[in-house]
């Protein structure tokens, strides 16, 4: 991995192939470039030039102590594209990604070549769980009693992802070991831990593009699983609806993580849209 300095902050990122710049982020949780994106950097570069940086507070980069908001994430990406000199990008964003994706293309300088919105945050402000879900965010030290399960256990690690992916058993090994790898680093959902006692109120989520998407002005895709239970596939349509260049595609055995669950299928979708040969 290399590493660049961005606002006095080391941001580590992976780089590979040659051609025009394509940009993934990755989502939340214990997440990071090689975690999400692990299948799929290395047949994407046969096209494009990709970047797999691992997002402010993640992992192997800078962890200080601010304020993980989206519009942070966005503005260190925006910086992450000027130190490196990444003129007109494609976006590929996951989760959380995908909000500092859309967030990247409607608040920063940055010309978004073309967005891809993979399992995409902040297209609604209901939490999944009501206020059950506002109540466990002001409750960190369970989160930190499942990092510490995570840590301990690599069948743990595993059973886990069974709430963002529609079958484990599709899983790699290397998919788990790279969850596992990640779950033991020193700083594992710090930057998390913060994001969602910024992002969740009582009423509901903070961050929620779907009004300013009319102002969307990038040919947006979003990709969705059928079975995702963290971000219903409805909040995607609709966002989708609402964009003025913008389109669906629904991958059916999927859950929260396409590009892990359906890599190959990821890998389609992301060089036929993002190199202009369709869309």
């Amino acid at each position: 991995m290399a590493t660049v300095e961005v606002d006095g902050h080391d941001i580590r990122y992976v780089e590979a192939g040659e051609g025009p710049p394509l940009l993934l982020l990755h989502g939340g949780i214990i997440d990071a470039g090689p975690v999400s994106w692990g299948e799929v950097i290395e047949p994407l570069s046969e096209t494009f030039t990709v970047y797999a940086p691992d997002l402010l507070g993640y992992g192997d980069s800078d962890v200080p102590d601010v304020d993980y908001t989206i519009d942070r994430h966005a503005r260190t990406m925006a910086g992450f594209c000027d130190e490196l000199g990444i003129e007109d990008p494609s976006v590929c964003g996951l989760s959380l990604g995908g909000a500092v994706a859309l967030g990247l293309a409607l608040d920063t300088d940055v010309e978004v070549h073309r967005l891809v919105a993979t399992s995409c945050f902040g297209l609604g402000t209901e939490l999944p769980r009501g206020t059950f879900s506002y109540v466990l965010s002001r409750l960190p030290f369970l989160n930190r009693i499942a990092v510490a399960l995570f840590r301990r256990s690599r069948g743990f690690t595993k059973a886990s992802l069974g709430g963002i992916v529609h079958d484990t058993d599709t899983l790699s090994e290397e998919c788990v070991d790279a969850v596992w790898e990640y779950a033991r680093k020193p700083n594992a959902c710090v930057a998390f831990r913060n994001f969602r006692r910024h992002e969740m109120t009582r009423e509901g989520y903070v961050t929620n593009f779907t009004p300013r998407l009319d102002a969307l002005d990038t040919p947006t895709l979003f990709v969705h699983g059928r079975h995702d239970e963290v971000v219903p596939v409805e909040l995607a349509g609709r966002a989708a609806e609402r964009a003025p260049d913008a389109e669906l595609t629904v991958l059916e055995d999927c859950a929260h993580w396409p590009p892990r669950e359906d890599p190959d299928r990821m890998v389609e979708l992301l060089t036929e849209f993002c190199a202009g040969t369709t869309g």
